[in-house]
């Protein structure tokens, strides 16, 4: 399975469009746009996953116009832990 980013999504973007278009390169197995929490308004970006054609749909679809606006695509990074700390009210 090859987990992929895909950036500089325009913000009316749905997952379903998304999934169809990356389906030129292969199956597509998910698809997930990152929203904002309290707005429920989309970052702009997202991940799919692929079984296979992932390596394919990189070279085919980074650069490509989808929506007015090229695409980025790489292999997706790891997610590194983040300090649960930082901002918000503390009591003492």
């Amino acid at each position: 399975m090859k987990k992929l980013f895909v950036g500089n999504l325009s913000f009316q973007t749905t997952e379903t469009e998304l999934k169809d278009f990356f389906a030129q390169a292969g199956p597509v197995e998910t698809v997930r746009i990152i929203t904002d929490r309290e707005t429920g308004r989309s970052k702009g970006f997202g991940f799919i996953e692929m079984q296979d054609g992932g390596e394919k749909a990189i070279a085919q679809m980074n650069g490509k116009d989808f929506n007015g606006r090229a695409l980025t695509v790489n292999e997706a990074k790891p997610m590194v832990p983040r300090d649960s700390g930082g901002g918000g009210f503390k009591r003492f």
